[in-house]
């Protein structure tokens, strides 16, 4: 079925993440003292983004496992800065129990919410991008969800790395602006280039505009390691070192970059509600919780005309 208006696939621990460090605590809290600043950022950024995109669908991701255990077994680096000492994420005390109220809301409005055991939720953005019908925006603060971009189906990113009231909207030509790279190739310089923050450690002495120097002559990571088997494929002996002696890591980064596009999903209705589907549950949440106000502007969001 083809429709004129978008989905938009909610990256929702990217944006949960944002708001809750966006807003003080003390700005945002429940009669009893509870926190939910989370919880207010996270709604007000849905319902600017369904008044601005004007969407007919909406479908937001969830971490269902946060560091898959077969992206570790490839690279044991992957996300271990960020594992606790007990086990598990590092999160804010008080950002964990706002979680489940957040999909509480969500449930009252009628908006899914999906995960999938063993996968994050890009991979689950990744599967919703290919398998929905188009347009699609994916909204995130995730870089790697760069190389979900694709001018074809349509996919775009709404990157908000500048916050949602400044959203970076991304198609093809955009990546390859800010990075020098097809979206495709995306994961290939990544893994090239590393990233920190997921504990990717790259090769050493790449950066970025040598990564995207090496996939705009070999065309990606195939085309450079073929390439430096070849005695004449011109690399400067002191990359031709580093890229050699990173082969092993070259071996199973892109496998642990690249998002999953063939997560097994449950079947989902995405239709946005212009109504909440359990008002009385939802004014009883947003009364209990002090969200009166974000609940509100988000019914309205869903109640405004989006032809």
């Amino acid at each position: 079925m083809a429709h004129r208006q978008p989905i938009l696939l909610i990256d929702s621990p990217s944006l949960y993440f944002r708001a809750y460090f966006g807003i003080p605590e003390s700005a945002a809290k429940t009669g009893d003292g509870q926190p939910v600043n989370a919880v207010r950022g996270f709604l007000d950024m849905l319902a600017q983004l369904v008044r601005t995109r004007r969407p007919d669908r909406m479908i937001c991701a969830l971490d269902h496992d946060w560091r898959p255990a077969w992206r570790v077994e490839l690279l044991p680096s992957y996300k271990a800065h960020r594992v606790a000492p007990e086990g598990g994420e590092v999160v804010p005390d008080t950002l964990s129990p706002q979680v489940p109220m957040i999909l509480e809301v969500l449930d009252a409005l009628g908006i899914p919410a999906v995960g999938a055991d063993g996968y994050e939720a890009d991979d689950v953005l990744g599967t919703l991008a290919v398998t929905q019908p188009g347009p699609v925006e994916v909204v995130s603060g995730d870089r790697d969800l760069f190389q979900l971009v694709d001018d074809a189906h349509p996919v775009r990113l709404l990157y908000v790395g500048r916050g949602v009231a400044k959203l970076d909207d991304c198609d093809d030509a955009a990546v390859r602006t800010r990075y020098g790279v097809p979206a495709d190739r995306y994961a290939d310089f990544a893994a090239l280039r590393g990233d920190p923050s997921d504990g990717l450690p790259g090769v050493a002495g790449v950066g970025e505009k040598t990564a995207a120097r090496l996939i705009d002559r070999y065309g990606g990571l195939d085309g450079i390691l073929a390439a430096l088997d070849d005695p004449r494929s011109g690399f400067a002996p002191g990359l031709r070192a580093k890229l050699d002696a990173a082969r092993d890591y070259l071996a199973v980064a892109p496998k642990v970059v690249r998002v999953a596009t063939d997560v097994p999903l449950p079947v989902l209705d995405p239709a946005l509600p212009t109504s909440p589907a359990d008002p009385d549950r939802l004014l009883e949440l947003a009364q209990r919780w002090n969200l009166a106000g974000s609940c509100r502007r988000l019914v309205d969001a869903l109640a405004g005309d989006r032809s």
